[in-house]
């Protein structure tokens, strides 16, 4: 049993993880079958065998409720349907899940318990909480990068075995399209643009990023600067208000932000820019600089916490995020030195060729058959 209610939303990292896995299972001969739950609605584009069964879970009069599709309606349903095994892809398992389910979570980062200043109360009460319970309780919990598995020995202090680092992948490069020009055009790109995609937090230094491609805008009259993702700043910072008074200070539209970017449209943008900037000082992995090394664009990055482990030696690195003159420094190298740009799309293919989807589905599938195994000892 799954749950899948993140497919019915707008697709970040946790939903695309889980996607991935289910394509890849769906091409594989493993012998389990799937009951995927969700909330509200099926996608449409979840296409998957006979194996995979879909139920949508709802409350009485179309009310909707995190909480109650969780903790009241998973359960219940995870006893009808006689579940085995139960696969949490993000955080959070079932208060009341039946004993003899054998529980898997999958912990990305535990940023809430390492950071709690970067969270609103409500959320620190929901996921300090329910998710050390959830990481006490489990069989088993995957997470994605050694940082990680660290942070969850020290926090939990669970036990080392049950703890698996399987890493993510990004997907595989696609080719510039056709349809290119439409997307750009649609963004309001009108030639050249450096890249960023992913929820805005404020250790992800939007705000010094800005004000470093601010810096040296001139110097840069075709690029623009292309910022994708929700805002989640904690102090909040107003980003739309900082990219119009910036804007106005260069004389251009020199700096655009869409709230959401569509698959179809992110994997051709990965392709067409000059560049990707991602600078972070606390990930639990870093899905979009490896997304962007796989696509052939050069990567800005910084080394800290798991973020080497995922772009190696194969991008620029800042060494002080919070270091505007640094950032625009670095900025520049990344679009006018050739030498440079072309060593690290060659490496940057390299690394993100290190990762894989089908790997990632295996290793994933191996815990579930880990789990599986102890089921029957208990039967």
């Amino acid at each position: 049993g799954i749950d899948c209610h993140n497919l019915e939303i707008a697709r970040t990292g946790t939903a695309r993880y889980l996607l991935s896995l289910l394509e890849e299972w769906n091409k594989s001969e493993v012998d389990f079958k799937f009951v995927l739950y969700f909330k509200k609605e099926i996608p449409k584009d979840i296409l998957l065998d006979e194996r995979f069964e879909k139920r949508i879970l709802s409350l009485p009069f179309k009310y909707q409720s995190n909480a109650l599709f969780q903790h009241y309606l998973l359960p219940k349903a995870i006893k009808k349907d006689k579940v085995d095994i139960y696969f949490s892809p993000t955080y959070i398992l079932p208060l009341n899940l039946p004993k003899k389910v054998k529980t898997i979570v999958a912990l990305h980062d535990i940023s809430y318990e390492a950071h709690p200043e970067w969270f609103s109360w409500q959320n620190k009460i929901l996921l300090r909480w329910i998710s050390k319970r959830s990481a006490k309780k489990a069989d088993a919990i995957l997470t994605c990068s050694k940082f990680s598995q660290k942070e969850i020995l020290e926090y939990y202090k669970v036990d080392s075995n049950k703890v698996s680092v399987i890493p993510l992948a990004g997907r595989r490069p696609q080719t510039r399209s056709k349809v290119i020009s439409g997307i750009l055009k649609k963004h309001a790109i009108k030639n050249k643009f450096i890249f960023y995609v992913g929820a805005i937090f404020n250790r992800r230094f939007p705000e010094e990023m800005i004000k470093a491609f601010a810096q040296i805008a001139d110097k840069l009259p075709e690029h623009q600067f292309l910022i994708s993702g929700p805002n989640y700043t904690k102090p909040f910072i107003d980003i739309d208000k900082l990219i119009k008074k910036t804007n106005q200070e260069i004389g251009r539209e020199a700096i655009l932000r869409v709230e959401y970017m569509k698959d179809k449209d992110l994997s051709v943008l990965y392709n067409a820019a000059d560049l990707f900037i991602w600078l972070s000082s606390y990930e639990g992995f870093g899905l979009p600089p490896l997304e962007a090394m796989a696509s052939g664009t050069p990567v800005i990055t910084t080394d800290m916490a798991s973020l080497p482990e995922v772009v190696g030696d194969s991008a620029l690195l800042v060494k002080n995020p919070e270091d505007i003159d640094e950032i625009s420094e670095k900025i520049y190298q990344g679009l006018t030195d050739e030498n440079l740009r072309g060593r690290l799309i060659e490496q940057g293919i390299k690394q993100a060729q290190k990762f894989s989807w089908a790997e990632t589905a295996k290793e994933t599938l191996r815990a579930f058959t880990l789990s599986a195994d102890e089921a029957d000892k208990l039967k």
